[in-house]
């Protein structure tokens, strides 16, 4: 049903959610990076588990926690892992659940498959581009085997059209400007809007299953926030657009950070 590769990337995702999940129920001590963001044991842990699945797959890997080849080498590589190990480390010491493992496979630039985990509702999203499918499975346990994973698994459908009512991914608490202006554009062509929120890559996953309509992202991100997050979207149909070249998001540039970009379904 899946291939070799996407078959690592779920097996690893669930380790990796295993410890986090141990880091989770003790004491959480956070140390900052140069860049002033958060870093956690759970980081750490997760990005160790992760390296030892994928360094036998003989592809290399961008992680946000590994230190970044230079761009002279990684510009020759045609396929690459591109990896999170803890999307939405603020939620994570927040302790609110919306935190996730992303993994994606990255082929010339493009995802052609990506893992999304949620260590703490064990709830696994992941997608192979080339079959046009995306599912959703809801674990019992981190352990679940991958025959297991595989019958749990079900279709992701985004949403069809639904008159002039507008779902669409934000902050309820801290919406800039770009966005609100966005929004704001909906509402001048009459639509009528409402926010949904969550935290992490799971904003790419509520529009893949039908929970929104439109992620509007007019802030910071790096590669590895979102090329799960992508590959999940692009097999349903749903494409992530980026604001300054109008074409799909791209992977393993020389400047990791992503431009501002839009996920939205392509109809």
């Amino acid at each position: 049903m899946i291939n070799k590769n996407l078959e690592i990337a779920i097996k690893v995702s669930l380790k990796a959610g295993e410890v986090i999940m141990d880091v989770y129920s003790s004491v959480i001590e956070v140390e900052y990076k140069d860049d002033k963001s958060p870093l956690t044991e759970a980081d750490k842990k997760a990005n160790d588990i992760i390296n030892a699945f994928l360094v036998p797959t003989n592809i290399p890997i961008i992680s946000e926690e590994n230190k970044q080849t230079d761009y002279a080498i990684r510009k020759t590589w045609g396929t690459c892992w591109v990896v999170d190990p803890v999307d939405g480390t603020k939620e994570f010491i927040k302790r609110n659940g919306e935190f996730t493992v992303n993994i994606a496979l990255v082929t010339n630039g493009k995802p052609e498959s990506g893992v999304i985990y949620v260590p703490a509702t064990k709830v696994l999203y992941f997608a192979d581009v080339s079959t046009k499918k995306s599912y959703k499975a809801e674990l019992n346990s981190h352990n679940t085997p991958i025959e297991e994973v595989l019958e749990k698994a079900k279709l992701l459908l985004p949403k069809k059209k639904d008159g002039n009512h507008i779902q669409v991914v934000g902050s309820r608490s801290h919406m800039n400007q770009e966005t609100l202006d966005f929004m704001e554009g909906l509402k001048s062509e009459g639509a009528e809007v409402e926010i949904v929120s969550k935290g992490s890559s799971l904003k790419f996953c509520l529009v893949a299953e039908g929970n929104a309509d439109v992620y509007p992202r007019f802030a910071p991100t790096m590669e590895w926030d979102t090329a799960a997050g992508q590959a999940i979207c692009n097999a349903v149909g749903i494409d992530v657009i980026s604001k300054e070249s109008n074409k799909s998001l791209l992977y393993n540039k020389e400047n990791l950070l992503n431009p501002w970009f839009l996920v939205s379904k392509n109809d």
